[in-house]
């Protein structure tokens, strides 16, 4: 009996060369920053990401990459919707123009914000003029550190009112939307564009509104979908940098996590490159368990609409 022809090398060849590539270039680069940061010790690694300029720096950039992911998941989605259910003229080109983050280097995107966004910029000196103000929240005894979070009884948060976006939290919002845009894009649309409509139509037929089409209907088929897009755009706004760069500016209330790594391996007042690898595995701790729970609620909605559909 002849052997069955094969496009690609028998299975061992090509999950050896799959393993060794991977190996390369994932495995043995997160190998070596985890060795790098056993060489602290626990003491030191703890005192290091819990330090004030670390807490501040990962605390803003988790809550400023939440809002851009959420922002994207809802803006996302419904670019996705119209793009893989309507045809219009120049739907290529915005589709196109979808895909622009990935292909645009972050710093000149960083550079195009900043100057539109500016206080002397075309929307920014706009908005400065209308009185624009947004609120953005602070948290009280920040200075005291994390150490002391656990003794606080009641909730440490307080609203501080801003009137910029340039050099502001909600420019470094805008920047993080702008490259994870995208993610939630491409996850959502082959969806959309691959869900039937003759389930819709039937629920129509039946007296049910739009919204009980949408939330009964169409939003069970796409959340996994949106998760995964929430997950990457929120993984990517957790390791950005620059893009943001520009539009935060060198100043303490805007500082990502990703620039508190740069200072401490280019000044040696504030660090070394072995604290650097500290903040950088509490991000990657951070990502990582992010996707696994993503991952579970994917499983746990995917179970959960076989179960509906078996039913």
């Amino acid at each position: 009996m002849s052997r069955r022809a094969r496009v690609l090398p028998g299975f061992s060849l090509s999950l050896g060369v799959a393993v060794l590539y991977l190996s390369l270039v994932v495995l043995l680069p997160l190998s070596a920053l985890f060795l790098r940061t056993a060489e602290l010790g626990w003491e030191r690694f703890t005192r290091i990401v819990t330090s004030d300029w670390v807490a501040s720096a990962v605390r803003f950039t988790l809550g400023a990459s939440l809002v851009a992911a959420l922002l994207n998941v809802v803006v996302g989605l419904l670019i996705a919707w119209v793009l893989g259910r309507y045809t219009f003229p120049f739907a290529r080109v915005l589709d196109a123009v979808i895909d622009l983050p990935f292909a645009l280097p972050t710093a000149v995107a960083g550079i195009a914000l900043s100057t539109l966004y500016a206080d002397t910029g075309l929307l920014g000196g706009a908005l400065s003029s209308v009185g624009f103000r947004y609120p953005w929240p602070s948290w009280r005894g920040f200075e005291q550190g994390w150490r002391e979070w656990r003794e606080w009884r009641e909730w440490p948060i307080e609203w501080t009112m801003h009137d910029r976006i340039s050099l502001a939290p909600l420019g470094v919002v805008v920047a993080m939307a702008f490259v994870g845009l995208p993610f939630v894009v491409r996850t959502v649309q082959p969806v959309i564009e691959d869900l039937g409509r003759d389930v819709e139509e039937a629920a129509a037929t039946l007296g049910a509104s739009r919204l009980r089409i949408f939330l009964a209907v169409v939003l069970p088929e796409l959340t996994p979908a949106l998760l995964t897009g929430f997950a990457l755009a929120l993984a990517r706004g957790l390791g950005e940098y620059g893009s943001v760069i520009f539009i935060s500016g060198n100043r303490p209330d805007t500082e990502i996590a990703s620039q508190v790594i740069i200072k401490m391996i280019e000044v040696n007042e504030t660090g070394t490159y072995a604290d650097a690898t500290a903040v950088a595995v509490l991000l990657l701790g951070a990502s990582f368990a992010l996707l696994l729970v993503i991952n579970l609620l994917q499983r746990a909605a995917a179970r959960a609409r076989a179960d509906g559909a078996a039913g």
